[in-house]
C-alpha cells in the first residue's frame, strides 16, 4: 500500500529532483490483516519483491505483533493505492518515482538515474544501459513500469471525473 498527496509537475530539462505522489509506505499483516508503516521505500521494495515467497507480518517489524493497534487505518482521510506484489526491486542508485493525475485516475511511473534524468519508457531505460557501462549488470528487466492501483473508495468525492473519449479542455459556451 501507498499514500499518495498530490504533487506538482516538473520541468525534465534539468536534473529531477521533484517529490513522489507517495508520503507513506505500510505493509499489511497477512495475519491479523492491520496496516504496518514501512520507513524506507528500500524496505517497502524489498518486501513487496518477495511478497508471495515472504508474506508480511507485523513480527518483521522490531517489537510489534498483531496484539499492537494498527500504524496506519485504511479510510478516506488519504487517497490509498496497492501496489503490485512481486515488482523487481528497484536497481541501486536509481529511484522509482510515482505521480498521482490531477484526475486520480492512475499513478504514473518514472525512474530517476543516479544523475538526475527521468526516464519514461523501457526504451529510455535500455538506450541509458547500453550507453554507460556503469551500469554493467542491469537490465531493462530490472524495471518495471507497472503502477500501484488507485482504491477508488479513498479518492476526495470533489475531484472532477474524467469523462471517458473526452479530453479534458473546457467547452466554449456562448450567450444566444
Amino acid at each position: 500500500m501507498k499514500d499518495t498527496q498530490e504533487t506538482p509537475k516538473s520541468s525534465s530539462k534539468k536534473p529531477y529532483s521533484g517529490q513522489s505522489s507517495i508520503d507513506v509506505l505500510a505493509a499489511q499483516c497477512e495475519k491479523c490483516k492491520k496496516w504496518r508503516v514501512i520507513q524506507s521505500e528500500e524496505e517497502f521494495e524489498d518486501i513487496r519483491s518477495k511478497l508471495s515467497e515472504e508474506p508480511f507480518y507485523c513480527n518483521r517489524k522490531s517489537g510489534v505483533s498483531c496484539e499492537d493497534p494498527a500504524d496506519i487505518e485504511y479510510d478516506s482521510t488519504r487517497t490509498w493505492v496497492v501496489d503490485k506484489p512481486n515488482m523487481p526491486k528497484t536497481p541501486e542508485g536509481f529511484k522509482r518515482h510515482l505521480v498521482l493525475r490531477r484526475d486520480y485516475s492512475k499513478l504514473d511511473a518514472y525512474y530517476i538515474t543516479p544523475e538526475g534524468k527521468k526516464l519514461r519508457s523501457q526504451n529510455e531505460i535500455a538506450t541509458i544501459l547500453k550507453g554507460n557501462p556503469k551500469y554493467k549488470g542491469i537490465s531493462p528487466s530490472d524495471f518495471d513500469f507497472g503502477t500501484p492501483k488507485v482504491m477508488e473508495d479513498t479518492v476526495p468525492v470533489d475531484v472532477p471525473k474524467k469523462v471517458p473519449g473526452s479530453s479534458n479542455k473546457k467547452l466554449k459556451t456562448t450567450k444566444d
